[in-house]
């Protein structure tokens, strides 16, 4: 069953700086900032919202379709996803850009430098749902602005059902804008944070959200998930990982988690264990896209954790 997985490819990059930035920083000069940090550790590791749920759905045995708009640099990327079978029939290259990118330096205290330059994403819009035949599902995850509206708009109006994830591209809203996401989407997906911004900005309490959708799920970190569903409140437990290697890109391992779920027709108890165990694996890993396993690795865990077999 088809998903279409709408959303950035990006490169991260990502530097460390071997001190803290504040040994480095004057308060009192802070209006003339000019300063230059020496990084010996860099990687640069595959993300963005569709790549990372794409690569994820794909460990599970999903058949994911990244929809995206990529920059002429995007060859080391395309190798990657024909490496691991991930088509990419949707992804649109824009010649005269860059694939979206961040450059991101750490210090040792773990404080956060970064600078996002969104390049060929500001132009998604050139991609249509409409225009992709069989799809049986789908998500709308962070994009540029217009094209994050078109591809809502178009789920609705095709009747496929689909996620709405606004997550780091909820600034780019209204409450207008969001309330008209939340009316066309059958399932809405957030984090802690992101859910009390969310009824913040549209003025719906998440009981009202949830009665528009036929869930609406929130993850809570290492206290687990919290989805609303049918009048029903459902507390997930988490699942334990091994060891917390790099939180980055755990939201959109339990988006994949969700989608192959829903596809699968489990009960959303279940659904919410799939997301929370595809984060608690995400976690043992740096990077985004560096965790390996298949369904039948990933089946014996969910049973090793929960004590029943999908």
């Amino acid at each position: 069953m088809p998903a279409l997985i709408c959303g950035s490819l990006a490169y991260d990059t990502i530097m460390v700086f071997p001190d803290q930035f504040k040994n480095h920083i004057l308060p009192d000069k802070v209006h003339i900032l000019n300063v230059s940090f020496l990084v010996p550790r860099m990687r640069r590791e595959f993300g963005g919202c569709a790549g990372n749920i794409a690569y994820n759905l794909k460990l599970l045995g999903g058949d994911p379709i990244p929809m995206a708009t990529v920059g002429q640099d995007f060859a080391p990327y395309r190798a990657w996803f024909e490496d691991n079978g991930i088509t990419l029939d949707r992804v649109k290259v824009i010649e005269d850009l860059f694939t979206p990118q961040a450059f991101i330096t750490t210090d040792h205290d773990n404080n956060q430098i970064t600078a996002f330059h969104p390049g060929a994403m500001m132009r998604s819009y050139e991609n249509h749902v409409r225009d992709v035949p069989g799809v049986t599902i789908g998500i709308v995850s962070p994009d540029g602005y217009e094209g994050m509206l078109q591809n809502a708009r178009e789920f609705h109006e095709a009747g496929i059902p689909f996620i709405f994830d606004p997550g780091q591209a909820m600034p780019l809203f209204n409450g207008d804008e969001l309330r008209a996401f939340i009316e066309q989407a059958d399932y809405v997906a957030v984090n802690d944070y992101e859910s009390n911004l969310l009824q913040e900005r549209t003025g719906w309490d998440e009981d009202t959200i949830a009665s528009k959708v036929k869930a609406y799920i929130a993850t809570r970190g290492p206290k687990g998930a919290c989805i609303l569903a049918g009048g029903r409140r459902h507390d997930i437990p988490p699942a334990q990982e091994r060891r917390i290697t790099d939180p980055t890109g755990c939201g959109d391992a339990f988006r994949a988690g969700l989608i192959f779920g829903i596809e699968k027709g489990y009960d959303w108890e279940t659904i919410g264990r799939i997301g929370n165990l595809m984060g608690a694996l995400k976690v043992e890993h740096p990077g985004t896209q560096n965790q390996r396993f298949d369904y039948a690795a990933f089946a014996a865990e969910f049973r090793l954790q929960f004590g029943y077999a999908l």
